[in-house]
């Protein structure tokens, strides 16, 4: 995978967003990061290859398995930005606050004709399922891609952590690692 986008995009100098390097963890990190920029969203990233595969989720995830959450695929990121929770400063791109909202691994569950295959193959195919083991989030999700290029939904399969009467970005409003929320952290300028 290349970062060659996400550098492409970004003055180092200006920004305390980490430039990065492909390189593994080798514990298939998942992180959730609660964005204002111009717009509130929620980036989901997972580990793939070295590199956080990412997309932006403008509703936030939903554990309520009646809800398709549109998931827009955006650049690829480096695995250190997974612990990234600061502000990216104004005439930045994705300028504004953001914050670690859920954090944990992820257990690639994805099948084809009753066989498990690898993620690579499952996200070449379109359709990737996965077991969510974070703070918030936990349980098995479905990320599948739509006729779009980079228009994916995701699901909340119906487990033992599905909800249907709870919204869980209304319900929890803080970063998993600083308790701040976004406004906590524009206000430490």
């Amino acid at each position: 995978m290349s970062l060659n986008e996400y550098n492409k995009k970004r003055k180092f100098q200006e920004t305390p967003e980490p430039e990065g390097t492909v390189k593994e963890s080798g514990k298939n990190i998942y992180v959730v990061q609660k964005h204002k920029a111009s717009r509130l969203h929620y980036d989901f990233r997972i580990e793939y290859n070295g590199v956080l595969k990412s997309w932006a989720i403008p509703k936030g995830p939903s554990i309520n398995p009646s809800n398709r959450r549109l998931a827009i695929e955006t650049e690829d990121h480096p695995l250190d930005y997974a612990d990234f929770e600061g502000i990216i400063p104004e005439g930045n791109y994705g300028a504004g606050s953001v914050i670690i909202w859920d954090y944990g691994a992820f257990e690639n569950h994805s099948m084809k004709d009753g066989k498990e295959i690898s993620l690579q193959n499952a996200y070449k195919n379109g359709h990737m399922t996965l077991i969510l083991g974070g703070k918030r989030l936990e349980g098995e999700f479905a990320l599948i891609k739509m006729k779009r290029d980079n228009q994916w939904l995701l699901v909340k399969k119906d487990d033992n952590y599905a909800d249907r009467g709870i919204e869980i970005t209304k319900k929890y409003n803080s970063s998993v690692f600083s308790s701040k929320s976004l406004e906590d952290l524009a206000n430490d300028k």
